[in-house]
């Protein structure tokens, strides 16, 4: 008989890789007694990665919530656990040592158990203090590693980061297999080593279905000695998401192994459950696309939630690309096309680029570089004309140690512009800041919550737990929702007046600056080229200059504002969007002459 495999359901992650939101704190409470009923389940994936953001977005406390959901568990003798991203903690860029030491003594009181802490660059220096630090809280410390498919990314690599974090005393090892892209024998020899060199070291593999690879390497990491599986449940099972409990769980059963009974009768409670969620109001932000697998993925190797966006950008740039196509006596491309253009582009940027593991934010990193490579070519202008801030502090190591060697072309073009490389610890870049957000608290006679946790909210979300305390978070959602249902062709209360903006020529623009770059929103939002909101002639001067890293405009969000960055210097040629109107990501907002 081989030996156990223990299920853990991904509750948290199947919401956010299909969607934006999570559901409220009310219905993860309504929901928890049916998974427990289920009776299959080791442990169940409760908070972490963006769920205490979302809550804030909500308007709610998410500290509330994650007491209130990780509650039901630990009396049912669940394990609890947590996704965090080291360096970046629960958000998307770098947090000051004090803030991440206490979100784990946060999280341990508030009931989590375990804590799986990821590096996009799978750098062990942004893992030490995630390890030593959920030890010294009490919590289990899992450390994941970012799984891709690439010549850098060999088993021997893997393995050396293994021996840096059991030397930090980690407890586990996740194979993040965030793109569904790792082989299956690949994973298999991967555990086989770990549980040879580390027999006491529990694995645990988390494999999106994406591409297809996942069952298959579900079976081979188990058969090669993990302990435990990450799982979904109907309707947010298969697709871009993870494979289902039921089909995994039988093809373990046939295979020998022992696998807990599943009650199918709380199974069809949380499909249920679930579903009546999605069509409350989750259901407004979930793509349709989500709930199907494509081969595509297996080439280019990015994450299956990245599709959206990536056709977002193209369908954004098709007409701009197709205008200079034809000022140049040139064919005009289909979406089709460019997308493959696109997917090859990726896979030559890549490893140019240092095979970053392509996880966020790294994965839109090289897929944004990509996307303007591609659009420079076909204008005739070369590779990296364009590349970003963040790409660059990416490529410069102010992030971490890039798996692989930075092409020499982009080493030279680096020393061309006068930058520096960083060779130190990331960490070391950002300072603490407690005592900054302590004083703030109680000159607004802020509460600091049980075990400092309304404390650790608001250093770790800044901005978001502003608009939570204002109430702004809470307006915002509602009428981010009031539009979701008027989009969906439900009954809405219009609460402002809707602005006429005429239509604009984008191909005529083309024609008459041929070189034009677009600039596109990069959320959904309402477009903000000033501060009065309500002021409907306020936008840039055309010829007015813009600089490469410098905002030009902003774009109001459900959870703050986002820059509009240009990705070149120029001067304005056009404007296509007025004050105070509805955006969509990747919409072409204006157009820069360089």
């Amino acid at each position: 008989m081989k030996k156990n495999v223990g299920f853990s359901l991904v509750y948290r992650d199947m919401w956010q890789s299909s969607g934006k939101y999570v559901p409220t704190v009310d219905q993860l409470k309504e929901v928890a007694p049916a998974i427990i009923d289920m009776g299959c389940f080791d442990r169940v994936e409760t908070n972490g990665g963006a769920f205490e953001q979302v809550n804030l977005l909500f308007g709610e406390n998410p500290n509330k919530a994650v007491r209130e959901w990780t509650a039901p568990f630990q009396k049912a003798g669940i394990k609890t656990h947590m996704l965090e991203r080291g360096l970046n903690g629960l958000r998307m860029n770098p947090v000051p040592a004090d803030v991440r030491e206490l979100m784990y003594k946060v999280k341990k009181a508030q009931g989590t158990d375990i804590s799986r802490s990821f590096c996009g660059l799978n750098d062990h220096r942004n893992l030490k203090l995630s390890v030593e630090y959920a030890k010294k809280a009490g919590m289990i410390s899992q450390v994941a590693l970012s799984i891709t498919n690439s010549p850098v990314h060999t088993v021997d690599y893997y393995m050396g980061i293994v021996d840096k974090v059991v030397e930090y005393g980690c407890d586990e090892i996740c194979l993040k297999d965030m793109a569904g892209i790792g082989r299956p024998a690949f994973l298999a020899e991967l555990t086989a080593r770990i549980k040879k060199q580390y027999p006491s070291l529990t694995v645990q593999y988390h494999g999106h279905c994406g591409p297809g690879f996942s069952p298959a390497s579900m079976l081979e990491v188990a058969r090669a000695g993990a302990d435990f599986l990450d799982v979904a449940v109907e309707p947010l099972s298969w697709g871009k998401v993870h494979p289902d409990v039921i089909t995994i769980r039988e093809m373990l059963k046939a295979d020998g192994f022992q696998v807990k009974d599943l009650n199918m009768n709380a199974y069809m409670e949380v499909r249920s459950l679930t579903q009546k969620y999605i069509d409350d109001f989750l259901g407004y932000w979930i793509d349709p696309n989500n709930s199907h697998m494509s081969s595509l993925l297996v080439g280019c190797g990015l994450p299956g939630g990245m599709m959206g966006s990536m056709m977002a950008d193209l369908k954004g740039f098709h007409g701009a690309i197709n205008a200079s196509l034809r000022s140049q006596g040139k064919a005009e491309l289909t979406l089709d096309q460019l997308m493959v253009m696109l997917f090859q582009e990726v896979e030559y940027v890549w490893p140019r680029l240092g095979y970053p593991p392509l996880v966020t934010p790294f994965s839109q990193y090289v897929k944004n570089t990509a996307l303007m490579n591609l659009m420079n070519l076909l204008k005739g202008q070369p590779r990296w004309t364009t590349i970003d801030k963040d790409t660059w502090n990416m490529i410069l190591g102010r992030m971490g140690q890039l798996p692989g060697p930075l092409d020499p072309e982009i080493i030279a073009l680096a020393k061309q512009k006068g930058l520096e490389f960083y060779t130190g610890n990331p960490q070391s870049e950002f300072p603490d800041e407690l005592d900054r957000f302590r004083a703030e608290m109680k000159e607004n006679g802020w509460d600091f919550g049980q075990d400092d946790e309304e404390l650790f909210e608001f250093a770790m979300h800044e901005r978001q737990y502003r608009d939570y305390k204002s109430g702004v978070a809470k307006e915002r959602f509602n009428k981010d929702l009031e539009a979701a249902k008027a989009k969906a062709g439900a009954p809405v209360i219009v609460t402002r007046p809707v602005i006429e903006v005429p239509k604009v020529d984008i191909e005529a623009i083309q024609r008459q600056y041929p070189d034009a770059i677009p600039v596109q929103a990069p959320v959904k939002g309402q477009m903000l080229w000033g501060i009065d909101v309500d002021d409907a002639s306020t936008a840039p001067v055309v010829g007015t200059q813009v600089t490469v890293g410098e905002p030009m405009g902003y774009v109001q969000t459900y959870y703050g504002m986002e820059e509009i960055l240009p990705l070149s210097d120029g001067r304005i040629a056009a404007t296509l969007v007025k004050q105070g109107e509805n955006v969509v990501k990747g919409e072409i907002v204006a157009f820069i002459q360089k």
